[in-house]
């Protein structure tokens, strides 16, 4: 099991800039570009920006990040980066393991509560996502997009609460009307709760802002879907 987790996060490593997150939403998919670059990727973890092409010698330093993650459970850098190794192939049970350590360590890190948050989201524990999202944004409340993550927490969960999910969303919107993922999860919202009205009118802002996105056609499949 080890040995292939080696190989995977090695491999993916060799071909993308691990961020200090994981990246599994329409949402964090978007501000992805913006946010982080290859070249600022690996180094703000403290990973090379341009990786080694020996595989064997890439997974030598996985090997190595991973065993120090859990030989210096104090070290709160060791945990973060073991947790962006681990969401970036999908081991999300893994990477909640060590982000929580990362948390423990410091708790009011805004930064380690996001990535956390995002690692139950993207393994659809959509309500302990919810409470590290609130946690987050208890320390900045101005981050669109985890407000955006949170309000999908609400849609997504086995028992939704699209009002609260509304709610959330509106809150980003006053703070960026133009995001684009937040009015795509307004419409979902909106739909899925029977008020195909509002949810047209978040269609319709979505093309306004920009005709050409790809986040318009899935709404649209979306809301015509049985």
């Amino acid at each position: 099991m080890q040995k292939n987790i080696l190989y995977g996060i090695a491999g993916l490593i060799l071909g993308l800039a691990i961020g200090f997150f994981g990246a599994n939403t329409i949402n964090r998919d978007a501000s992805l570009p913006q946010s982080i670059s290859a070249e600022q990727g690996m180094s703000a973890v403290g990973l090379p920006a341009n990786p080694p092409n020996s595989q064997g010698g890439m997974q030598a330093d996985v090997s190595a990040t991973l065993q120090k993650a859990d030989t210096e459970p104090q070290n709160f850098a060791a945990q973060m980066k073991a947790g962006d190794m681990y969401a970036q192939i999908g081991k999300f049970d893994k990477a909640i393991e060590v982000y929580k350590r990362g948390t423990a360590l410091r708790p009011a890190d805004y930064q380690a509560n996001v990535v956390l948050a995002n690692a139950y989201f993207d393994s659809r524990q959509f309500e302990e996502a919810e409470g590290f999202y609130t946690k987050a944004l208890e320390i900045n409340s101005k981050d669109v997009n985890a407000r955006t993550d949170l309000g999908t927490t609400f849609v997504e969960r086995q028992n939704p609460d699209y009002d609260r999910a509304i709610k959330e969303f509106r809150t980003a919107l006053a703070i960026q009307p133009k995001h684009e993922p937040t009015l795509y999860y307004l419409g979902v919202a909106y739909f899925r709760k029977g008020d195909a009205e509002k949810a047209n009118q978040a269609l319709s802002e979505l093309e306004n802002i920009n005709p050409a996105s790809e986040l318009i056609e899935r709404l649209h499949k979306h809301m015509s879907a049985k």
